[in-house]
C-alpha cells in the first residue's frame, strides 16, 4: 500500500478502517459522520438515538486527526472529567492497533508511538509541533479553559439529564460552549454531538442539528425499539431525548416548573424520611428526607430499582447524613415488615396505613407544594425526572407519591 492509497483510504472509507480495528457495526451511516467529524469543515452539530454509535465514530475521527494532521490540536469535551476516561482509552486503543501501524507506516515510514500517555492527553512521534502541544486533550466542563487553543473541539453529550432539571446547569453549560469560541484557532471548528434534553439547552445555540433518530438510522429494528421504549428505564421523557431527539411535556404533566436547588445540608437536619418501599416487580424504592424551614420544604430524593433490603443500608447512611429525627412508611403492602427491620437497625420508625388514592394525593399535596420545593445538590436526577413525567397514567410513580407523602406530612402539621 502506497502513501497516496492510504491517505485515500482513510479519507474515503473510513468506517471500513474502523471495521479493521474492530468496530464492526460501523456502517455507510456512520461513514459519511466519520468523515465529516475528521475531514469536514464549519462548525457542526450531529445529534444521533442512543447506541447510534456516534462516540465511537468520535473516537475514530480524534484517532484519524492524529494521524492524517499530526500538527493540529484537538480538544475533546465532556460534562465532567469521570467521563473523558472511556474516549482516550479508546482512542489509545485504535492507535496501537496493528492496522493502524500498518497505515503509519505506508504514510510516515515509521512506527506508531505514543510520545504523551495520561488520563487527560494523547500525543505521538507524528508531530513535530515546536511547541510540544499534545494532540489530544480532553476535559470535563468544570475544567478551566483560560489560555488554551485547538484547531478542532469536540463537544460530546455535555447536555444531559442535569440540564433538563436544572435551568443553572443549562445557563453554565451554555456559558461553556460560548467560552470555546474563544478556544478555537482561525479557521479551526466545533463538532457537537448528543441528545436534547430541554427546550432551552445549549442547542439552542449551537448550529442546527443534523438528526437521526431511532426511526430513521435504521441500526434498530421496530422490535427492538418497541422493546426500549415500554423497558422499566426509560419514562416517556428519556425515550424521546435519547431515542426521538425530542423533549416531550406529556399530556396531563402536573409539574413543569424546574427544580430549584441548594448546597445547604443544614437545611434538611431534624427532618423526616418517607420510603416509599419495593418488593419486586416494575415498582422502584423511593425515598425523600427533608424539612420544612419558613414556609419551604427543602428535600432530598433517592431512587433506587430494586428491593428495599438491599438499597436500606445507603437510606440509612444518609439519614445519619442529614441528621434525620424521623422515618416514616406505609404498612399496607409488608403488614409493618420495614418499619420492623428498621428498628432493628437502631432507628425510630413509625409505619402508618395509607388510605388516600395515589394520584388525589400527588396532584393535592406535592401540586402545591412544588413551587416552594427546594432540593438538594446530589439529589437523584431519575427521582426527579419521574416527578416531572408523571401523569394519572404515568408508570413510574414511586418517587412522586413519596415526595407527596413528604409533604402531606408538613402540610398537615
Amino acid at each position: 500500500m502506497t502513501r497516496e492509497q492510504a491517505i485515500k483510504f482513510l479519507k474515503k472509507s473510513p468506517y471500513k478502517f474502523g471495521q479493521k480495528v474492530g468496530f464492526t457495526l460501523l456502517r455507510e451511516l456512520q461513514n459519511d459522520w466519520i468523515k465529516d467529524m475528521a475531514f469536514g469543515r464549519g462548525d457542526k452539530t450531529l445529534q444521533a438515538h442512543r447506541w447510534s454509535l456516534k462516540t465511537t465514530c468520535v473516537s475514530i475521527s480524534l484517532a484519524l486527526i492524529i494521524i492524517t494532521k499530526p500538527n493540529k490540536r484537538t480538544m475533546f469535551l465532556r460534562k465532567t472529567d469521570t467521563d473523558i476516561a472511556e474516549i482516550i482509552s479508546q482512542v489509545k486503543k485504535i492507535l496501537l492497533h496493528p492496522v493502524t501501524q500498518v497505515f503509519v507506516s505506508a504514510i510516515y515510514g515509521v512506527q506508531l508511538r505514543l510520545t504523551k500517555d495520561n488520563a487527560n492527553e494523547l500525543s505521538t512521534n507524528l508531530t513535530n509541533d515546536p511547541r510540544g502541544s499534545s494532540q489530544l486533550m480532553a476535559m470535563g466542563c468544570g475544567s478551566s479553559l483560560t489560555g488554551k487553543h485547538f484547531d478542532y473541539i469536540f463537544t460530546d453529550d455535555i447536555i444531559n439529564m442535569q440540564d433538563r432539571i436544572s435551568r443553572a446547569e443549562r445557563e453554565h453549560t451554555k456559558t461553556i460552549y460560548r467560552e470555546l469560541q474563544n478556544l478555537k484557532n482561525p479557521g479551526g471548528r466545533i463538532y457537537n454531538t448528543g441528545t436534547p434534553w430541554h427546550k432551552e439547552d445549549a442547542f439552542t445555540i449551537m448550529p442546527e442539528p443534523q438528526k437521526w433518530d431511532c426511526y430513521s438510522s435504521g441500526m434498530l429494528t421496530p422490535e427492538r425499539i418497541e422493546e426500549i421504549r415500554h423497558s422499566k428505564a426509560n419514562t416517556p421523557s428519556l425515550f424521546a431525548a435519547n431515542f426521538e431527539l425530542r423533549h416531550i411535556a406529556s399530556d396531563g404533566q402536573l409539574f413543569t416548573a424546574s427544580p430549584v436547588f441548594t448546597t445547604d445540608l443544614e437545611l434538611l437536619v431534624n427532618g423526616l424520611c418517607h420510603i416509599d418501599a419495593a418488593y419486586g416487580g416494575e415498582d422502584s424504592t423511593a425515598v425523600t428526607i427533608g424539612n420544612k424551614v419558613n414556609g419551604k420544604l427543602y428535600g432530598f430524593g433517592m431512587k433506587f430499582n430494586k428491593h428495599v433490603d438491599l438499597c436500606l443500608p445507603e437510606i440509612l447512611r444518609m439519614v445519619d447524613k442529614l441528621r434525620c429525627g424521623r422515618i416514616i412508611c406505609e404498612t399496607n403492602s409488608d403488614k409493618g415488615y420495614l418499619v420492623k427491620s428498621i428498628r432493628q437497625h437502631g432507628y425510630p420508625c413509625d409505619g402508618y396505613s395509607e388510605n388516600m388514592n395515589k394520584h388525589h394525593k400527588i396532584s393535592t399535596y406535592l401540586y402545591k407544594w412544588w413551587d416552594q420545593f427546594v432540593w438538594l445538590d446530589g439529589t437523584s436526577a431519575e427521582y426527579l425526572n419521574d416527578i416531572m413525567d408523571y401523569t394519572e397514567d404515568a408508570e413510574h410513580d414511586d418517587c412522586p407519591d413519596s415526595a407527596s407523602s413528604f409533604a402531606r406530612y408538613y402540610d398537615n402539621r
